[in-house]
């Protein structure tokens, strides 16, 4: 198969629409109109059935229920909604908040809000380099953190950077077992890995359509509606369902949750996304794990000293932690990232998360880790998709073996 620069390799940052996400949402530009909140004609009747059958599906594919899906305009805002949301509402029973130094910035900065409010906040460390763990969270952490004034934890499931995957159904449990609700940004995760609300155990879950090829500027929070049975130190006791503070004020859509007119295209493609996702789920991760390994294979025939960064890219009995199939992160010692990012003009790679591209300070998350301001900023991140080949893959092993080495012979000459 011919290769067609330039190849998209930045499938963290976002995903391409897939065509048949975009057939399903575009009659709902043109033809089918109303707003989903008018429904006193047939317009708005269509739209809202539309909704409401996305919502099912949506529900479906996490284990939920239709009224626990709120449909927000991305992860950042389910995260802000959830954490502040929650802080807001239940500030009288606690002040303490609890995460982790690697999450995303839109779960770090809705806590830095918090805390010069008054909030406590407590950020865990991560195993770290170059342990075969980098990046996991020991939920015995989370055990002793937890004290009586803690009002939540929030923990991601599957990390934007190194792709590691936490123990989310373990800290849920210690988190019932102390009362405090669980939130869980699953924004890289949910369309790639089995996600059921149900099994993780979690209270709260955000996610994005843009990361599982769907479109841009339209995600969900799910808000746990049930009661639930907690077998505490205590004995047992019932919880509540989760109640958030509404973060938009006007006309009331979403449950009260979340007011503003919906994007009904956005959210039938959203349902349409996931649903494709699921189905194919059990061929692409392993497809998307096979072209990782070629890459990676690659890339240490070609530069030996480059280093992997995070977890093992195959779990075993004594490093059981996992990461998300699409992902590499690797240092090139002696490289500036940037320069070798911007020199690859053929590739679409990333040195971070891209929603803190424009900041010049080196990744949060590496740095947690333990390396160094040097191998971090000599880090990139590949994000392979549904739409790559193993002939992209080896081009972009042979691109970038060609710029280390130019920059290496110009930085040897400066």
């Amino acid at each position: 198969m011919p290769v067609n620069p330039p190849i998209y390799l930045d499938n963290h940052a976002t995903t391409r629409v897939d065509p048949r996400v975009l057939a399903a949402m575009l009659p709902y530009f043109s033809e089918i109109y109303g707003n989903a909140g008018s429904i006193s004609h047939s317009f708005g009747e269509e739209a809202k059935a539309a909704v409401d059958g996305a919502r099912e599906t949506i529900a479906a594919a996490i284990g939920a229920a239709p009224r626990e899906i709120v449909f927000t305009s991305g992860a950042t805002e389910s995260n802000n909604l959830a954490i502040r949301g929650l802080a807001e509402r239940e500030r009288r029973k606690g002040n303490h908040l609890i995460s982790v130094t690697t999450e995303h910035k839109a779960v770090l900065d809705p806590l830095k809000r918090l805390a010069r409010r008054g909030f406590r906040v407590t950020l865990l460390p991560v195993v770290q380099q170059p342990s075969p763990q980098a990046g996991w969270l020991d939920p015995q952490q989370v055990a002793e953190a937890v004290d009586d004034d803690t009002l939540l934890v929030s923990v991601m499931l599957a990390n934007n950077e190194v792709g590691i995957l936490q123990s989310i159904a373990e800290i849920a449990a210690i988190c019932r077992a102390r009362g405090v609700p669980l939130h869980c940004d699953a924004t890289q995760a949910v369309g790639k890995l089995p996600v059921n609300v149900a099994d993780l155990g979690v209270d709260l879950l955000s996610f994005s359509a843009h990361k599982f090829y769907g479109p841009k500027g339209v995600g969900a929070l799910y808000v746990r509606r049930s009661t639930a049975t907690e077998h505490g130190v205590n004995g047992t006791r019932i919880k509540g369902p989760i109640r958030l503070e509404a973060l938009l004020d006007g006309g009331g859509q979403e449950f009260g949750l979340r007011s503003g007119t919906l994007n009904v295209p956005g959210i039938v493609g959203l349902a349409v996304a996931v649903k494709l996702a699921v189905a194919e789920m059990s061929t692409e991760s392993p497809r998307l794990a096979a072209l990782r390994q070629r890459l990676w294979d690659g890339i240490c025939q070609e530069i030996p000293d480059a280093i992997l960064n995070g977890p093992s890219l195959s779990p075993s009995e004594t490093s059981p932690a996992s990461r998300l199939p699409g992902n590499l992160n690797v240092a090139f010692p002696g490289v500036n990232g940037e320069a070798l990012m911007m020199s690859m003009k053929t590739i679409a790679v990333s040195s971070g998360s891209a929603c803190t591209s424009a900041n010049p300070e080196p990744s949060h998350v590496l740095l947690a880790l333990g390396l160094g301001e040097d191998l971090t900023r000599a880090s990139l991140r590949f994000g392979l998709g549904r739409f790559n080949t193993g002939e992209e893959i080896d081009y972009a092993v042979h691109t970038v073996a060609e710029n280390v080495g130019r920059l290496r012979k110009l930085s040897s000459i400066a």
